[in-house]
């Protein structure tokens, strides 16, 4: 990886296997996201009361990976689980943040 992640941006460091990406929560992969997923506001309420699943936090961060370096989504879910739930919030967090809060 080049650049770290801007966190003033909502952006994330996010490690897969050996490879460092930065996740960056556009316009673009929210919108990509949410047409997945559904609302956004929604995953958030799901996300604040502990519902939120492994598919929906492997999906998200997916969206948000580079478009031309992503891997396929079942390594992304794996690399989660490699880190654990508890951290893997981490970036889920920082990309749900960004949504709602935008630039600060």
């Amino acid at each position: 990886m080049n650049r770290r992640a801007n966190p003033l941006r909502g952006e994330a460091n996010f490690t897969i296997g050996s490879r460092d990406f930065v996740l960056r929560p556009s316009f673009e992969n929210l919108v990509a996201a949410e047409d997945e997923l559904g609302s956004l506001f929604a995953l958030v309420e799901r996300a604040s009361a502990g519902a939120l699943t492994l598919s929906e936090m492997t999906a998200l961060v997916w969206h948000c990976l580079p478009a031309d370096q992503r891997p396929e989504r079942a390594i992304v879910g794996e690399a989660m689980l490699d880190i654990g739930l508890v951290r893997a919030t981490n970036p889920v967090r920082a990309i749900l943040a960004q949504a709602l809060q935008g630039e600060t």
